[in-house]
């Protein structure tokens, strides 16, 4: 059985808001993933930004960590991001196996000497278009079964601009040089995606009604109603009847990678793969 612990990236007035739009939290979302995907594993929920969050001694009793997506920024330096940073520090020096999207890869590339801030290029409110594998992408595990290029469940403005030393930047696409990637440090490992392969389509629709001032700020849409119109569009892919589903996909220009479950989840699953193998 695979003993996995889920770091939910949010403080809690954050995790509260995501419980209102989605009906669970960020880890609880990837643990249902995990369940579907290796129904032998059982997940431990974290809440590591919180001020005495209750934090397993013995990481070695556990065989990975997933660190969910969060509205945290690193370059703010509060309390509730140097306790995600020292979470993630011990893990990879205890030698635990660590996925993270979103957040999680910040955070991992900042705790191994990288560079994670706003992204000058602009963010990604809805789907990271185009990404295309590094050629040391292309035989990567992380990225087994992708195609030559993909579209990707995203929501970000912060990204990882300076990879650490001796990363394998393993993806990126024309808005973002590491859309996934592999970073050694101490005795561990991390795998990730500045994506969201967790992600389910009304769960996305979810959180981009919560950033609409931000969608709106960033010149993406004129107003809120712009925002929810397209959030509700989003929706519908998973929710609609299949003739509905057929014409936003193409009003859209989105694929089975975005449209099929099983092909949004492959970072996950090729994760959870090496984690039965025992390989480092």
């Amino acid at each position: 059985m695979l003993r996995l612990l889920s770091a939910d990236g949010n403080d809690r007035a954050a995790r509260e808001r995501h419980v209102t739009a989605t009906g669970r939290t960020s880890a609880e979302s990837y643990a249902v993933v995990v369940q579907d995907l290796a129904p032998e594993a059982a997940c431990r929920l974290v809440s590591p930004a919180d001020a005495g969050a209750a934090l397993p001694q013995g990481l070695s009793d556990f065989d990975g960590l997933i660190f969910t997506g969060s509205t945290l920024k690193v370059s703010e330096g509060t309390p509730a991001v140097t306790r995600q940073l020292d979470l993630m520090r011990a893990a990879l020096g205890a030698g635990l196996a660590v996925f993270g999207s979103c957040w999680g890869v910040q955070v991992a590339a900042t705790v191994a000497g990288g560079r994670a801030a706003e992204n000058p290029r602009g963010p990604e409110y809805g789907f990271a278009r185009s990404i295309t594998p590094t050629q040391e992408g292309r035989t990567h595990p992380l990225l087994a079964g992708r195609p030559a290029v993909w579209d990707a469940l995203a929501i970000h403005s912060d990204a990882v601009l300076e990879p650490p030393p001796g990363a394998r930047v393993l993806a990126g696409n024309r808005l973002l040089g590491v859309q996934a990637i592999e970073i050694r440090h101490g005795a561990g490992w991390f795998w990730g995606t500045q994506y969201h392969p967790e992600l389910d389509l009304d769960e996305l629709a979810a959180m981009l009604r919560l950033c609409d001032t931000a969608i709106v700020e960033a010149g993406l849409a004129a107003d809120p109603r712009v925002v929810a119109t397209y959030a509700d569009e989003v929706a519908a892919l998973q929710k609609g009847d299949p003739e509905t589903v057929r014409r936003l996909a193409w009003r859209h220009g989105l694929g089975p990678e975005v449209l099929e479950a099983d092909l949004r989840r492959r970072e996950i699953g090729n994760f959870l793969a090496r984690l039965s193998t025992g390989e480092a």
